[in-house]
């Protein structure tokens, strides 16, 4: 990108409208960085969201309510991931207004609540078929050793 472009591929006719093709590649592509470390940031501070809500509900429900600590520490980091990952890569730098911005964000989270939800019934299935498969009492000791218990 901060090499000199050929002087033929500059200034390129498309429909009989001259474009920059070097402005045009540089807008494209220099964007990608950005995304790269937003999306390593937000998924960093989702994660410790995450395990940090998953653990602490953990805690007040014990074996039970599978659901809420799955489900809810999801929803919850996911919210933050959404609005990080928009917010460095595309707001911040001003590539989208502000009301782009809580659009999109909106509109990307929704889309992850929902596939959060459906995805919790199948959670429950692949939770019972492993206690069954390993048996109740090594199904609960390796809980507790994952835990720290």
């Amino acid at each position: 990108m901060h090499t000199t472009p050929a002087d033929w591929w500059v200034m390129q006719q498309n429909n009989g409208e001259t474009i920059n093709m070097d402005i045009a590649y540089n807008a494209v592509f220099g964007q990608g960085l950005l995304i790269i470390v937003a999306s390593i940031t937000a998924f960093l501070i989702g994660q410790l969201v995450d395990v940090y809500l998953f653990h602490a509900i953990k805690k007040r429900t014990g074996n039970k309510r599978i659901w809420l600590r799955s489900t809810g520490s999801t929803v919850v980091s996911q919210l933050i991931d959404t609005f990080v990952v928009l917010g460095i890569a595309f707001y911040l730098p001003g590539k989208m207004t502000g009301q782009q911005f809580i659009v999109t964000a909106l509109v990307s989270y929704l889309y992850k609540f929902i596939v959060a939800i459906i995805v919790t019934p199948i959670l429950y299935l692949v939770h019972n078929w492993v206690d069954s498969y390993l048996g109740n009492d090594l199904s609960a000791h390796l809980q507790k050793t994952a835990m720290g218990e």
